[in-house]
């Protein structure tokens, strides 16, 4: 019997994932979402009933694409996949807080995390699916939404690099204080993702550790069409 969602994302290599975090802000994982499923995805895209905004990037110089917020209640996968990732990236998010001094606040479960966004306002569902034509790109940011966010996010790829599309890669930006930025490039196979932070993350230095600050975006497509999925933990104001 094929595993649930819930099932693959336990089953993943936890221990080395949050290695890789801690070490260098970011981690990969292979593919959970099926080939089938991504296709359904992207089918998706054009019921306007399932979004609640659709945001057309180059009207805010934000890039040239667009991206489509989904409306609650999510659909299935959706929020099995925010449910599945939430409690193991919690304990991360509560374990880089205590390195920087401060106390742990995230609560075990998504329900617990969003029942105190939304007593602080923040209503509106965050998960989106992204669009990315010939000459699309997404410049560098953060998608905060709020006085409460999460500090990780989960990206897929739902199509396939060099076949659907070229370029387009996922682009990770590291501000390290009094020193010059670091960049990453991040390619990713059709339904694997990768885990990185909303907004910063602890790096120890000679005095204990400090935070840096990171931004993403995608560069630019070259050709073809590029669709993504992004898993966003914090509702949105």
């Amino acid at each position: 019997m094929a595993k649930s969602v819930t099932e693959r994302i336990a089953a993943l290599d936890w221990q080395s994932m949050q290695q890789e975090l801690d070490e260098q802000g970011y981690a990969a994982f292979p593919s959970l979402i099926s080939a089938d499923a991504c296709e359904e995805l992207i089918a998706m895209y054009g019921q306007d009933e399932l979004f609640r905004n659709t945001i057309q990037m180059a009207r805010y110089r934000f890039g040239e694409g667009e991206y489509r917020y989904y409306q609650a209640p999510l659909p299935s996968l959706l929020q099995e996949l925010r449910e599945g990732f939430y409690p193991m990236l919690a304990q991360t998010a509560n374990r880089w807080l205590e390195l920087l001094g401060r106390e742990a606040i995230y609560p075990a479960t998504l329900p617990e995390f969003l029942a105190h966004c939304h007593d602080q306002g923040q209503l509106r569902s965050t998960p989106l699916i992204l669009k990315y034509e010939t000459g699309g790109y997404n410049c560098l940011h953060q998608d905060m939404y709020g006085e409460v966010f999460f500090p990780f996010q989960v990206v897929f790829a739902l199509n396939q690099k060099e076949k659907d599309y070229r370029g387009g890669e996922f682009l990770l930006m590291e501000q390290r204080p009094r020193a010059q930025s670091r960049g990453h490039v991040i390619t990713l196979d059709q339904g694997a993702g990768l885990i990185f932070p909303t907004s910063y993350r602890p790096v120890q230095g000679t005095r204990g550790y400090y935070k840096n600050t990171l931004r993403h975006g995608v560069s630019t497509i070259t050709s073809g069409k590029r669709y993504s999925l992004g898993i966003i933990f914090h509702d949105a104001k």
